[in-house]
């Protein structure tokens, strides 16, 4: 009897150890599984930025349900142009320069621009491929100087706050060196602004949602082709993607919930004593690998 009353407090010591051994163990697995249930904290994503083919759409459309164009989409002939060989190389050699001369301008001018010009460089971007030829863009093109105003505002009060607190020290002196900041001068002196919106779905005729594959990446396209467009009519801008912005500016411009902001841009002719960073770009052979 005293034997097991001196061993009492040792048995106790051994169930408290074991008991905490298996609380740390539980504890450490519940913290393994939610450290994979969430993702890491990244304050500078724009939710608008995200693409969104990979999210099922409402169970109301029914997966087996025809979405798209007509089932039998008639084929026509189809002849390319075909050019020598000499004048497919002096072509592409003059193309190569003409965009090579594009460059990001933050300072221009508020001298008009035709309007015929900015409907045909938004009609040579809606030329761009898309995921089931589903076109899932919208141009929004502003010259109302109170709306410019507006998104100015919006713009400027975010990019204050990204700069400040969201973007983090090494993306803000990364741009310190462009001389770039959260002053956005450009977005009333512009005579166009043109707001590129990714259509994350459509509307089929019955109201039911249309998924629109690849919709990021065609959009993204879509603005490289409006790039080079602009480049084309001796046109400048500068691409801006205000990050966080997009749900503002898109009840500002009476967008629907299916349009997200995906690019900025400010168009017209530089000012005269506009500047541009003395930048390089990468030669050939850093950016192409032939196998």
């Amino acid at each position: 009897m005293a034997l097991f009353s001196s061993l009492t407090p040792v048995f106790i010591a051994i169930i408290c150890v074991l008991i905490g051994v298996i609380m740390k163990k539980t504890n450490g697995e519940k913290e393994k599984h939610d450290t994979k249930s969430k993702h890491p904290s990244r304050p500078w994503v724009d939710e608008d930025l995200k693409d969104g083919t990979d999210h099922p759409l409402e169970e109301e459309e029914g997966e087996e349900e025809w979405q798209g164009l007509e089932e039998n989409v008639a084929h026509v002939p189809f002849t390319g142009e075909r050019y020598s060989e000499d004048e497919m190389i002096k072509r592409s050699q003059t193309f190569y320069e003409l965009l090579n001369k594009r460059r990001s301008v933050r300072f221009l001018s508020d001298e008009p621009v035709p309007r015929e010009v900015i409907d045909n460089v938004i009609r040579t971007a809606g030329t761009s491929p898309s995921g089931a030829h589903t076109e899932p863009w919208t141009f929004v093109v502003v010259q109302d100087p109170y709306l410019k105003h507006k998104i100015r505002e919006i713009v400027e009060e975010e990019e204050e706050i990204n700069y400040k607190k969201r973007m983090g020290d090494r993306w803000v002196n990364d741009l310190k060196r462009l001389r770039t900041n959260w002053i956005k001068e450009y977005l009333d002196t512009a005579p166009y602004l043109i707001l590129i919106f990714k259509q994350v779905y459509g509307r089929l005729p019955n109201g039911k949602k249309k998924t629109h594959y690849y919709n990021e990446i065609s959009v993204s396209i879509a603005c490289g082709i409006l790039l080079a467009a602009l480049q084309n009519a001796g046109l400048y801008t500068v691409t801006s993607t205000p990050l966080n912005c997009g749900p503002q500016l898109r009840v500002l411009l009476q967008r629907p919930a299916n349009e997200k902001l995906l690019l900025l841009l400010p168009v017209g002719y530089p000012r005269k004593d506009a500047t541009v960073p003395a930048l390089t770009r990468k030669p050939l052979e850093d950016i192409m690998v032939v196998m």
